[in-house]
């Protein structure tokens, strides 16, 4: 099958995913299978007792607590998902999907892959007869990564290519000078990459970075400047806060999503083409040596996992991707057979 596969409808079956909402809003996510249960200190709820039933639906255990029934929207399963590297939250993917402007049809490049949240993304933005090419330097997340998008979508799409290098040795061998429409880059040394990403990227075409610091952040800002092949590059970064809505109690939670990253992004100019000069008010644009080590990936600093738990996190995303695949199967021989009598 070419392209994504499109949002799951109609009754709850064996092998689907399904977010149980309980009491007190505590969430489960399970994967339906035929002798399987749900054990809490409330009670047990069987599988079985939700296959049939429409998403939506509310179910009750065997202590009578009453559970919300609903298949996961991608917000969810990225939230929820096992992780090899930190993902990037549903907040900044929407940004990214919307400041690079990704549209179906689009030949996305992206780098790198970490445990997938953001291929699931830009997957959904492409549609199928898009073509998305995801770098990861290291070969265990690229495993997370791989099963993570095959455990939502059933399958691994045809129009996803992952490979396991670095995106400056493997970008050139791979996509062809001017082929690419978007660039997203999420990694500790975005500028390391500009020189092949130019080279890559078709004229109007966008570059994004997420970036975790401020320093980071001024640097690559920096490097685009200095290349003359950029638009002047553009930060941000998003803050998202809930609010409580009851009667007239209408009031901000006391807690809220604030900063995860920036988003820095520029255009691709024409060959030749030399941006006008834009005028600035008089500020710190120069930097040393001892300026730029601090600006170092040693320096920045990068969450390490053990490989113990990453072993683990690998082995749950496989298990989810073959129920997952193994659902899909079933879907498929039900569909070709046609509805029982």
């Amino acid at each position: 099958m070419s392209g994504t596969i499109a949002a799951p409808r109609g009754p709850f079956r064996i092998g689907d995913r399904v977010q149980l909402t309980g009491p007190k809003g505590r969430l489960h996510t399970v994967t339906l299978r035929e002798d399987g249960e749900l054990h809490t200190h409330h009670g047990v709820l069987r599988h079985a007792d939700l296959v049939g039933l429409p998403d939506g639906s509310v179910v009750a255990n065997s202590g009578g607590h009453e559970y919300l029934a609903l298949r996961p929207l991608l917000r969810d399963f990225v939230m929820s998902m096992p992780r090899g590297a930190a993902i990037v939250y549903p907040k900044d993917a929407a940004q990214i999907l919307a400041q690079a402007d990704v549209f179906p049809g689009a030949v996305v490049v992206e780098a790198g892959v970490g445990s997938g949240a953001l291929a699931l993304w830009l997957l959904r933005g492409i549609g199928g007869t898009g073509r998305l090419v995801s770098f990861e330097r290291r070969e265990d997340f690229a495993e997370v990564a791989r099963a993570n998008v095959e455990t939502f979508l059933g399958e691994r799409p045809e129009n996803w290519d992952l490979i396991v290098g670095d995106l400056v040795s493997a970008l050139p061998e791979t996509m062809a000078p001017d082929s690419v429409d978007r660039v997203v880059l999420d990694m500790l040394a975005p500028w390391e990459c500009i020189d092949v990403v130019a080279e890559a990227l078709a004229p109007g075409g966008v570059v994004i970075c997420y970036i975790a610091t401020a320093t980071q952040l001024s640097r690559v800002a920096e490097y685009l400047r200095a290349t003359g092949l950029f638009t002047e590059p553009e930060a941000n970064e998003t803050m998202v806060r809930g609010w409580h809505v009851e009667g007239l109690a209408v009031r901000p939670d006391h807690r809220m999503v604030a900063h995860t990253g920036f988003l820095l992004t520029a255009r691709r100019l024409a060959p030749g083409a030399v941006a006008p000069e834009q005028k600035r008010r008089a500020s710190k644009t120069s930097y040393g040596d001892e300026d730029v080590e601090l600006w170092t990936p040693g320096a920045v600093g990068d969450r390490q996992i053990t490989d113990k738990n990453l072993r683990k996190r690998v082995r749950e995303a496989q298990r989810a991707a073959e129920a997952a695949k193994a659902a899909a199967g079933t879907a498929g021989e039900i569909g070709q057979s046609g509805p029982s009598a």
